[in-house]
């Protein structure tokens, strides 16, 4: 007798298992998605829906997290920051996965930094966008137009694209908007930029004669997409930084049709009087004059003005 009602368990265990494979196949066909797929691909039989329902329950459940997403950090899902999707793999329902909005806009912020680099500047220039400027204020308006038509000059040709020459007073956020110019070129079209405060650049490359790498430093400034020099003119100035380092880069990037961008507190006519001087050398106006073609012939000047923030 106890092999009969071994049997007749069996039986019933089975049917029960049955009729629960069977509850849960209807629920999840009945899911909206599963039932627009299924439309779609009516070549796929019954027989193979019940063999996949793993997959299916999966599916609608990862669904149901990212219909309530806790955001990506939180993601419960088996492969955080994707969402599943059907797809008919020869006949047989299976799933693949594709990064959900989230992921692909934390992608793109990440990217985006690898691209954004600087030497000596405040980390908070490199989150400047043209929406955290204030747009009001009396003395912005011709600069923030110059940086809108930089960067839609850009992308439309990089090399005929002119450089800006932002001028002003202490505080008033010349910085600032080049680090929005910085953020703009990177999201619309990945471009990589470099911005580095000029003064304590200038201290490195004097360093770096020692240990030989004087060069494999400037290539950086050299090659770089766009490169931003901030507070031009605040450097203790002598006639190797002039004529070989400043004067090698900016040759380099006119010959190679690369934008160079600046921020000073002086005007053009200022910084070739600073570039003249020097207290070992003292007045060279033609090599300062030099230096100027190079970024007079190839920047916009923009006066920029209104209250110091800083």
């Amino acid at each position: 007798m106890e092999p009969i009602k071994s049997l007749m368990k069996g039986l019933i265990g089975q049917q029960e298992l049955q009729r629960r494979t069977e509850k849960i196949r209807k629920m999840l066909i009945e899911n909206p998605k599963i039932r627009s797929f299924m439309d779609q691909n009516p070549q796929i039989d019954q027989e193979k829906w019940t063999r996949h329902l793993p997959e299916l329950y999966q599916f609608v459940e990862e669904w149901q997290h990212c219909a309530h997403c806790p955001g990506l950090e939180q993601c419960p899902n088996m492969m955080k920051g994707f969402r599943p999707e059907l797809i008919n793999d020869h006949g047989d329902p299976a799933l693949t996965f594709k990064a959900c909005p989230l992921l692909r806009e934390d992608q793109n912020r990440r990217r985006q930094s690898r691209l954004i680099r600087s030497y000596y500047v405040p980390k908070e220039i490199l989150s400047a966008t043209f929406k955290t400027i204030d747009k009001n204020e009396v003395g912005r308006q011709e600069a923030l137009k110059a940086a809108g038509d930089f960067v839609r000059d850009y992308l439309k040709d990089p090399e005929t694209a002119k450089g800006l020459y932002l001028c002003g007073e202490f505080g008033v956020g010349k910085t600032y908007l080049m680090g929005a110019i910085m953020n703009s070129l990177a999201q619309k079209r990945h471009v990589a930029s470099l911005i580095i405060y000029v003064p304590d650049f200038f201290r490195e490359i004097k360093g770096a004669i020692q240990d030989n790498t004087v060069d494999s430093k400037l290539d950086v400034l050299k090659k770089t997409p766009v490169l931003i020099l901030d507070d031009i003119g605040a450097e203790t100035m002598t006639p190797w930084v002039r004529d070989e380092v400043l004067g090698s880069v900016l040759q380099y990037r006119m010959m190679e049709h690369l934008p160079t961008l600046y921020t000073s507190n002086f005007n053009y006519d200022e910084l070739e009087n600073h570039f003249s001087y020097s207290q070992k050398s003292g007045i060279e106006n033609v090599k300062a004059k030099r230096v100027m073609e190079r970024i007079r012939h190839f920047t916009k000047l923009i006066q920029m003005d209104g209250k110091n923030r800083r």
